[in-house]
């Protein structure tokens, strides 16, 4: 779908990530590894598989973590030579490269979700573009989320996920216990699960850095009936705990992660 190679993507990059302290006492949540590779990576490649080339990073807490990353990518991800007496460092072609534009947006460490799109749409000048938090990994078709979004013809689209199922489910009879079994993920509810796509006059009701997407614009959005839901009853995962970080790694090591649309 050609439409997604010219919509760019804004991600959250710079919430504190107070849940995991054991990874983000060093480093912002969104580089933390899965595979080798921060979890930002993943969400980059999940998008560039559909077509996307253009990504628009949020940064808030230890952003200059992030901007390294990027700094370095090309030379990191392959071989180079580099001439001590002078400086000069050569990158050898060995690997493929990503053919992204990322612009590395500072945002604010206290700026909210709702304040961090403000900047990142002001930066974009009128255009429309896709947006996610850099926490969560899906396996949500991009083509088909567009095509939703522009069928709907509502000011905004979100991804509507069942969030994994955490706990088993019991039956009572008086004091036995008549059924166990765990619980299935499509039993639990819809929530957002990012993956938006968004208008650019969904930028007037964001009103200051201090605004939380998720309350007054997506709550104001929806009263007008502005607001589309994207069901996917697919492969969905936000990273808020060591258990979920381990929990995805697992499922990186397995060979077989079920967010992998790339190659």
């Amino acid at each position: 779908m050609k439409i997604i190679s010219e919509t760019p993507v804004v991600i959250l990059a710079g919430g504190l990530g107070t849940r995991l302290r054991e990874e983000t006492e060093t480093k912002p949540k969104p580089m933390v590894e899965i595979g080798g590779k921060p979890i930002l990576w993943h969400i980059m490649k999940h998008y560039a598989s559909f077509g996307t080339r253009e990504f628009v990073i949020c940064l808030g807490y230890k952003g200059e973590l992030i901007k390294e990353f990027f700094l370095r990518y090309r030379a990191n991800q392959g071989s180079i030579t580099t001439d001590l007496s002078s400086g000069e460092v050569k990158s050898h072609n060995d690997q493929p490269r990503e053919p992204w534009t990322v612009h590395l947006l500072e945002t604010g460490e206290k700026s909210m979700t709702g304040g961090r799109i403000k900047q990142a749409a002001a930066f974009l000048k009128g255009r429309r573009f896709m947006a996610t938090y850099g926490d969560g990994v899906c396996d949500v078709n991009i083509d088909e989320l567009m095509r939703f979004h522009i069928d709907q013809g509502r000011q905004a689209t979100i991804t509507a996920a069942r969030p994994p199922a955490r706990f088993g489910g019991l039956t009572f009879d008086g004091g036995k216990v008549t059924e166990f079994a765990e619980k299935n993920q499509i039993n639990e509810g819809w929530i957002n699960g990012g993956f938006m796509v968004l208008e650019p006059e969904v930028a007037e009701l964001l009103r200051s850095d201090e605004e939380v997407l998720e309350r007054y614009p997506l709550e104001t959005l929806t009263a007008r009936n502005q607001l589309s839901g994207f069901q996917h009853s697919g492969f969905w995962q936000c990273m808020d705990t060591v258990r979920d970080v381990t929990y995805l790694r697992e499922l990186w090591d397995a060979g077989s992660p079920p967010w992998k649309t790339w190659k």
